[in-house]
């Protein structure tokens, strides 16, 4: 497994411009209390985790560019120094348009498919960030409550890794993720979510299912036909922030909802 180092202000410039906006977007009214993004990051990396990747929205309304929505996935220094197979990130939502409030959410990084989890909100609440400094210091309470859930994310990820799954419960867990990503119309194969990308994902555990069909679902490739029309249809990869999320979300809820079915000791509370 190869060390990653965490993002420069350069890096994190050149990717993602609109963290570092330094006022918000006209049409915002006055009582926007605004915060530019990269003031925040400086914080949190404060309390030991570092940005490692950027995502910007893309954006039809020219005007809009640079106030867009963006996210910054953050490593905790441990897991920069030692990787693991899973690392629990804390991930970082905003703009300056006010079409997303400042957040901080929980994820997993699993770095054999290099894809990124994000935690249901029925495992892990999102925080809003209101203000920084020393006064109702939402960015302190925020990171301190992932730092706190960090072990218990970690050992949910083993939970499970320890839930195995027959084919028959495999195909069910895809045929309740189709709706996530594919309307009631577009018909496709539920089997194709199931298809390994490697021979790390030929496992039957929860955990694996999950990243397997999550992993399809994001990347696109599945082929399908739109029951309407008739005609054929191959999906594209994931690009809105908002989509991946919503998909992960509802990954994560369904392998809670199996998980507890097959072994109900091995439900965490929120």
């Amino acid at each position: 497994m190869s060390a990653i180092n965490p993002l420069t202000h350069t890096e994190l410039m050149n990717q993602a411009p609109a963290l570092f906006t330094e006022e918000p977007h006209f049409e915002v009214s006055d009582k926007y209390h605004f915060i530019p993004t990269i003031d925040v990051i400086t914080k949190i990396t404060e309390y030991g985790w570092h940005p490692v990747s950027v995502q910007e929205a893309n954006v039809r309304d020219l005007d809009k560019e640079g106030y867009q929505k963006h996210l910054v996935r953050f490593r905790h220094f441990d897991d920069l120094l030692n990787p693991k197979d899973n690392s629990v990130e804390l991930l970082l939502f905003n703009s300056h348009d006010r079409s997303t409030a400042f957040s901080i959410s929980a994820g997993i990084y699993r770095f054999v498919c290099a894809n990124g989890l994000v935690i249901a909100e029925s495992i892990f609440e999102s925080y809003k960030i209101k203000h920084i400094g020393e006064r109702e210091n939402d960015v302190a309470n925020a990171v301190e409550r992932i730092t706190d859930i960090k072990p218990l994310l970690e050992q949910k990820i083993h939970s499970f890794e320890s839930v195995k799954l027959q084919d028959a419960e495999k195909r069910s867990f895809a045929k309740a993720a189709i709706p996530l990503r594919f309307e009631k119309h577009l018909e496709v194969d539920y089997n194709d979510l199931l298809l390994p990308h490697r021979k790390e994902d030929e496992h039957d555990d929860l955990y694996t299912v999950l990243n397997v069909i999550q992993e399809n679902l994001l990347r696109g490739n599945v082929s399908g036909q739109n029951k309407e029309t008739g005609r054929r249809f191959t999906s594209r990869e994931i690009t809105s922030i908002a989509k991946d999320v919503d998909v992960n979300q509802g990954l994560w809820n369904i392998a809670e909802r199996i998980a507890s079915i097959k072994n109900p000791a091995l439900t965490m509370a929120a």
